[in-house]
């Protein structure tokens, strides 16, 4: 705006001062002086054409595409914004172009984690403006926000949030911490207008001596995993061992098992057919006794008398025996 008022009075001098020029007139005394008289030239009309083009100019602005337009009447913000394009302005009206695209920065800090050991960080935000409230932004922080609001509160949080682990447990959270920072940054931002689009840890580094100290912790973690994993293996195959021994006694038990009782049954079928071969032949002996007849009996002996004579007889009864070769 000051570079319009100069122009316009720059113009506005040179305009009258092409229109007075110097005229030599011979007073009532016969002296010669010289007068300035008004005389319309070119020159005047030049000089007004650049003072209207100049007015003309001031009363347009253009917002380029990714910025908001702020609206200033003699430095007040109105309370609205100019949207990308061209605009007719005021004459005595301003405006200041914020940029509205999502913006990255990238910031190098450091913080303690709860057991005291110090994290040197690489931590990378995105963020954008409301593009509705842009012009309240700028009427209570200004156009150097990021280094006003957001930058103090983005390394509070961030060393608030690492206080809360210890150092072993930071690397596991990385991506819960980089969530964590993103919430409380978003929460402190948006009664700005300002959206915190994320927030990326992109590295951690702690002191060599801690290094040093994790990888001997890790070394011996591993170590000891290896001898209890060894332990474990050959435990098993004790147990598989022994096992097998079992197995293989129950086997040969099963096994004696099996045989005596298959012997017993044996036995058993034996006994059984022995004594069904008994009664068999007892039953034999008894039809055979109940079909035997004085007769049948005579009959048998003399098929099977050889012809011979006996030698001896036998008394009634069997009381006495006689020779008969006497």
């Amino acid at each position: 705006m000051f570079a319009l008022f100069l122009g316009l009075i720059v113009s506005a001098a040179l305009f009258v001062a092409l229109g007075f020029q110097g005229k030599s007139i011979v007073n009532e005394k016969g002296q010669t002086v010289i007068r300035r008289v008004w005389r319309t030239r070119p020159a005047q009309f030049l000089a007004l054409a650049v003072l209207l083009l100049a007015l003309a100019l001031s009363c347009v602005t253009v917002v380029p595409t990714g910025y908001t337009g702020i609206l200033t009447t003699f430095g007040r913000v109105e309370n609205r914004t100019i949207s990308a394009g061209a605009h007719l302005i005021l004459p005595w009206q301003e405006v200041v172009k914020m940029d509205n695209r999502t913006q990255k920065v990238q910031i190098s800090t450091e913080a303690f984690s709860s057991d005291i050991q110090q994290v040197d960080l690489q931590i990378s935000v995105n963020y954008c403006i409301d593009q509705e409230t842009a012009q309240e932004l700028y009427r209570t922080v200004g156009i150097h926000y990021y280094e006003n609001v957001m930058y103090p509160r983005i390394l509070e949080n961030t060393k608030a949030v690492f206080s809360r682990y210890s150092a072993e447990n930071l690397i596991a959270r990385r991506n819960d911490l980089s969530d964590m920072i993103a919430e409380s940054t978003s929460a402190d931002m948006r009664r700005y207008g300002i959206t915190i689009v994320s927030i990326a840890i992109e590295d951690i580094d702690f002191t060599d001596a801690f290094t040093t100290a994790v990888e001997a912790k890790q070394v011996a973690a591993q170590n000891k995993l290896t001898a209890e994993t060894e332990q474990a293996q050959k435990t098993m195959e004790e147990e598989a061992t022994a096992k097998r021994a079992v197995i293989a006694a129950n086997a040969e038990a099963e096994k004696a098992v099996i045989a005596a009782n298959a012997e017993l049954e044996v036995v058993k079928v034996q006994a059984e057919a022995a004594l069904y071969a008994g009664e068999k032949e007892a039953e034999m002996n008894k039809r055979i006794s109940e079909s035997l007849t004085e007769g049948l009996i005579d009959y048998y002996w003399i098929k099977q008398w050889n012809g011979e004579l006996p030698t001896t007889v036998l008394g009634e009864n069997g009381n006495y025996m006689l020779s008969l070769n006497d």
